[in-house]
């Protein structure tokens, strides 16, 4: 099945926006074309892992953590660009992770 620009699309925006990646997955339209239910769950997976730690480092440096949430921001932009290119994004552990839990 080849990748449309509109697949592109809806695949980028689910990096910055995770609420986007979960209304994608309730269009049956949508979550049947394998490029955007992939970036989709990966994007969520992604942003829960992401709210995960940012909470973890903000409790065990008393607040401090929170800082680097801008950083790590840049990333879900860098992710989402390169999603929107075309390519398939391999995050460390994420990827794996949702791979053999047969997400995607």
């Amino acid at each position: 099945m080849e990748t449309t620009s509109d697949d592109k699309l809806w695949a980028a925006l689910g990096y910055p926006i995770p609420l986007v990646a979960l209304i994608v997955l309730f269009m049956e339209d949508k979550k049947s074309r394998p490029y955007i239910k992939f970036h989709a769950v990966q994007s969520l997976a992604a942003n829960v892992v992401f709210y995960v730690v940012i909470t973890i480092l903000s409790v065990v440096t008393l607040g401090f953590g929170g800082l680097c949430a801008p950083v790590i921001w840049l990333v879900f932009l860098y992710w989402a660009y390169q999603a929107y290119q075309g390519q398939d994004i391999k995050i460390p552990f994420v990827t794996d992770f949702i791979r053999n839990q047969g997400w995607v």
